[in-house]
């Protein structure tokens, strides 16, 4: 079982490869890291400036896999490699590759101009939480930890998609040895300020939510009662805030967290497909995000 790293090419972040070896440390997973350059048009007979082009390509290819094996020597103990391919198409040779390898996720970092701390899609791993037939593991900017995954966050919602989620969390928690904590967010509108004359219809409404949303988790907790986890040992959190950012930050959250979410819907092509729920909670994750892909 591996994890394939994707690895741009005069990468200064090596967080992705930090996410991999922390996820190879806790559930014993090889790491492939690969750099995917440019591939050259293959006309039979290569004009003087398409060699060219190619020959910077494999030099750009060479320079990038150095780098990386100089991030992964930093994590003694990690079993990988790096190594670098030709492709039109970057989340398409990396999900061709992750193919070849049978690989159990793909790992990828946050765009440059993400904050540190903080996950940022670019075109081309958005384009990967969106078509993805295996989980992407999405690294914060800067991610660096030296712990294992020590807690397994869900975000849960009740329903088809939100109970598909909880096996792949929980086969992480146990691999892991990891807690695991169900929660599920709330965004509800700003409340207008108690007078005498004016009534707040939203209030039932949110309350009825959130009752919802605890029996819905009371029940999940029964269900993995019953696949032979202590109900003691999860934890069950309503997440409140007036946007999706409060809501995200009103969680603590530690070094060694995971953050799991799903699609949105049972897809039946297997694809990871986030809805715009998953997308606003992965843009304000503080940790790095693992989108699981919906059932066949």
């Amino acid at each position: 079982m591996s994890l394939v790293v994707g690895y741009g090419p005069r990468n200064n972040d090596r967080s992705a490869i930090e996410l991999a070896c922390q996820l190879s440390r806790s559930v014993a997973l090889d790491v492939h890291v690969v750099s995917v350059v440019p591939q050259g048009w293959g006309t039979p007979a290569a004009a003087g400036t398409d060699r060219e082009f190619e020959q910077w390509a494999a030099s750009e290819g060479e320079l990038s896999a150095a780098e990386a094996s100089a991030d992964l020597a930093q994590h003694p103990g990690i079993t990988g490699d790096a190594k670098w391919i030709s492709g039109r198409s970057v989340p398409h040779a990396l999900l061709h590759h992750a193919r070849e390898l049978e690989a159990t996720a793909l790992v990828v970092g946050s765009s440059r101009d993400a904050e540190p701390g903080r996950i940022g899609l670019g075109s081309k791993s958005d384009r990967l939480v969106h078509s993805s037939p295996i989980p992407v593991a999405i690294a914060p900017a800067q991610y660096r930890t030296d712990e294992p995954v020590t807690r397994v966050t869900v975000a849960f919602r009740d329903g088809e998609a939100g109970h598909a989620l909880l096996p792949y969390a929980v086969d992480l928690v146990r691999r892991a040895n990891a807690a695991l904590r169900i929660v599920t967010f709330i965004v509800t509108p700003p409340r207008r300020p108690v007078t005498a004359r004016i009534n707040h219809p939203e209030a039932p409404i949110i309350n009825q939510w959130k009752a919802q949303a605890t029996a819905a988790q009371s029940k999940a907790v029964e269900h993995l009662a019953q696949e032979g986890l202590d109900p003691a040992s999860i934890e069950t959190t309503l997440a409140e805030g007036v946007d999706w950012a409060r809501a995200v930050r009103s969680v603590s959250w530690e070094d060694g967290d995971i953050f799991v979410v799903g699609s949105s819907q049972t897809n039946p092509i297997a694809r990871v497909f986030l809805g715009s729920s998953a997308t606003k909670i992965i843009r304000y994750a503080p940790v790095p995000v693992i989108a699981v892909p919906g059932k066949e």
